[in-house]
C-alpha cells in the first residue's frame, strides 16, 4: 500500500511506520521536526517537511496514498482553544487537503478514549455509546472525529486507553516514581483501566486500515485485561523487581495538587497535562475499553496483558538508559 502517517516522530507513530515498513509498505512521513526522524531516515521513509497547518506542505503529502493515518495529536496544551487547533482544527485541515485532491484513501484517526468518555465500574466501552468527554483534551478529540465522519471517505476511529511501551515518556513518569518505592495514586487506587502495548496498537491499526468491516465504525484498541489504577503502580514495582508503598491521594488533595501544577506551567508559559481540568479524568471511576467488536471484524489480537508488556517495556528502557 502507499502510506501516509501522521505523527510519524511521535510513540505510537514510530511503532506503526516500523509495522507498515515490515509489510513492505510504501510509507511517506508528514515531518515537522526533521531532528527526530532518525528512524525514518534508517527505514528509509519517505520524508514531506510540514506540519498540519501547512496546505502545501499537505498537498505534497496525501498525493497518490491509498491510506493516511492521522497520528498526530497534542494531549498538553495551554487552554481549550490550542487543543481544539491541534486536534480539530488540524483534522480538519488533512482532511481538505484529500478533498482537494480528488482522492479517497482509507483513512484511519487515532483519537483517544478521551473522547467517548469514561466507562462505568465493570462496563468497559465498546464504541457504539453517545460520547461523554469530561476534559478539554477529549472534547478536541471528538472535535476531531466529527470532522472525520463528515468527510466523503471511507474512515475508521481508533480510541486507545493508556498507552505504554518502548519510547513512552508519559508512563515511563509511573516507572520512575515506583523505582522510588513509593507512588501516589488518584483517589483509593481502584480506578478500573485498560491498557495497550504501542506495538500491539500499531498492528490494530494496519488490521483497521485492511479490514473493510471496519469502515465507518468506532473502535477501542486494547488488551480486554481490566486492572485497577493500584494494580499498575504495583505491577510496575514487579517489573522494576521493587517493593512499592501506594499512597491514596485524596480527591481534594489530588485537585489541590493538580492546582498547583496548572498555575505553576501557566505563569511559566508551559504546557502540561497536570491541570485541574485533568482531574475531571484522574478521579473517574473507570476508563475501560472492550477490544471485542475490533477483534472480530478485523482479526487483530493483543499479543500483551500488562505484565508482559511492562517487562518488555522495562528491558527496552533500561538498555536505552531511560531508568
Amino acid at each position: 500500500m502507499r502510506v501516509l502517517v501522521t505523527g510519524a516522530t511521535g510513540f505510537v507513530g514510530s511503532h506503526l511506520i516500523e509495522a507498515l515498513v515490515r509489510r513492505g509498505d510504501q510509507v511517506t512521513a508528514l515531518v515537522r521536526s526533521p531532528g527526530k526522524a532518525s528512524l525514518l531516515q534508517r527505514l528509509n521513509v519517505r520524508q514531506v517537511p510540514g506540519d498540519l497547518h501547512d496546505l502545501e506542505a499537505l498537498r505534497i503529502a496525501v498525493r497518490d496514498q491509498e491510506v493516511v493515518f492521522h497520528v498526530a495529536g497534542l494531549v498538553a496544551a495551554r487552554d481549550e482553544p490550542e487543543f481544539l487547533r491541534a486536534n480539530r482544527d488540524a483534522t480538519a485541515n488533512l482532511l481538505r487537503a484529500i478533498a482537494e485532491a480528488g482522492l479517497r484513501p482509507r483513512f484511519v484517526l487515532v483519537s483517544s478514549m478521551a473522547a467517548g468518555g469514561p466507562a462505568s465500574r465493570g462496563r468497559p466501552l465498546r464504541g457504539d455509546e453517545p460520547p461523554g468527554p469530561v476534559t478539554q483534551y477529549g472534547r478536541s478529540k471528538l472535535a476531531g472525529e466529527e470532522a472525520v465522519r463528515a468527510a466523503d471517505l471511507a474512515w475508521t476511529i481508533i480510541r486507545p486507553p493508556m498507552v505504554y511501551g518502548p519510547r513512552d515518556s508519559e508512563v515511563l513518569k509511573v516507572f520512575k516514581l515506583a523505582r522510588t518505592g513509593i507512588a501516589p495514586v488518584f483517589g483509593g487506587g481502584s480506578q478500573e483501566l485498560t491498557a495497550v502495548y504501542g506495538p500491539d496498537l500499531a498492528e490494530a491499526l494496519v488490521a483497521a486500515a485492511t479490514s473493510a468491516r471496519a469502515v465507518g465504525r468506532v473502535y477501542y484498541a486494547c488488551h480486554p485485561e481490566v486492572f485497577q489504577s493500584v494494580d499498575l503502580v504495583r505491577r510496575v514495582g514487579g517489573a522494576l523487581g521493587r517493593s512499592v508503598q501506594v499512597v491514596p491521594l485524596p480527591d481534594w488533595v489530588a485537585r489541590g495538587a493538580l492546582s498547583i501544577t496548572g498555575i505553576t506551567a501557566r505563569l511559566t508559559g508551559r504546557a502540561t497535562i497536570l491541570t485541574p481540568d485533568k482531574a475531571n479524568e484522574f478521579l473517574q471511576a473507570a476508563w475501560t475499553g472492550d477490544p471485542t467488536p475490533l477483534m472480530e471484524d478485523t482479526g487483530w489480537r493483543p499479543v500483551h496483558d500488562l505484565i508482559k508488556g511492562l517487562a518488555a517495556t522495562v528491558e527496552w528502557y533500561r538498555e536505552q538508559g531511560w531508568l
